[in-house]
């Protein structure tokens, strides 16, 4: 599923004293499949933009198209195009309501008016992709669980509502890092099993090192930088000056490069520095 942004303006609170831009004439399109992350520091219209794509805002102007449909269009039924865009806020866990984790996470299907056997299966099939075992866990209160189990029964919740856009506010916030990982390689397998378009809301460089193919830089309401991430991670002067950062092995990087170390420049994740680190080691011993 494609989203197409035109000239998007949002004024809260207009012609009051507390008139506020978050967002500033934003142009740009997500392709179908693309796994976009969406950084900025607080107060850049990262959050007044994800809003935008589901629905919940109203831009002041401009438009979002959905699959060739203008969401912003006076007859646009919003709740069908919620059901096609999945929003997954941050700390979902806290809106999980239901006595059992099956019962919630078949909440959003029951909606969509699906057969019982239909939302069995969507319940299952969320439950297994997001790590949590069927059988075992479908009986058990969500509130019983850890802070990375809860988040993942609050993502399988929307997951299976099986949207063509899964969009998810900084969905590893408070977990260890054993939790943030397994956030992370969950939402990468989800892309794989549904074929979903993903905007993932980080502050996290080293997360979104690991799993974007698309990278948007927001300041000040605008979209300042839009590429892959081995571009958006080279425009360190840039991304400082926003009061942002390129992942911190990055930085061993550029160290290593100046020290006249003969390692490629375009590493932003621990497993491939290493990988590389190793790789320079063997050649340096055989030679």
């Amino acid at each position: 599923m494609s989203i197409k942004i035109e000239n998007l303006t949002h004024i809260y609170m207009p012609g009051s004293p507390f008139e506020k831009k978050a967002l500033d004439d934003v142009n740009l399109t997500i392709n179908d499949g693309e796994f976009v992350a969406l950084i900025g520091h607080t107060g850049s219209g990262k959050s007044t933009l994800i809003q935008h794509i589901n629905g919940l805002l109203k831009p002041t102007s401009g438009k979002i198209i959905v699959d060739d449909v203008d969401i912003t269009g006076e007859k646009v039924k919003l709740s069908d195009i919620r059901k096609k865009i999945g929003l997954v806020f941050q700390y979902p866990e806290y809106q999980l309501f239901e006595e059992t984790i099956e019962k919630d996470i078949a909440f959003g299907p029951k909606n969509l008016g699906l057969s019982d056997e239909e939302i069995g299966n969507r319940v299952k099939k969320a439950m297994n992709i997001v790590g949590l075992d069927y059988d075992i866990y479908k009986d058990k209160s969500p509130f019983d669980l850890s802070g990375g189990q809860k988040r993942r029964v609050a993502i399988a919740g929307v997951v299976a509502m099986e949207p063509g856009v899964l969009i998810l506010d900084e969905p590893t916030a408070g977990l260890d890092p054993k939790g943030r990982d397994e956030i992370l390689e969950r939402v990468k397998e989800l892309r794989e099993e549904y074929n979903m378009t993903i905007i993932l809301v980080s502050h996290s460089m080293e997360d979104v090192a690991k799993v974007a193919t698309k990278v948007l830089v927001m300041d000040k309401g605008r979209c300042i930088l839009n590429d892959i991430p081995s571009n958006v991670f080279k425009q360190v002067d840039i991304l400082e000056t926003v009061g942002l950062a390129v992942p911190q092995v990055t930085y061993l990087v550029r160290e290593l490069r100046k020290n006249n170390f003969n390692i490629s420049e375009d590493i932003f994740t621990v497993d491939k520095a290493k990988q590389e680190i190793i790789n320079m080691l063997r050649g340096a011993k055989n030679d």
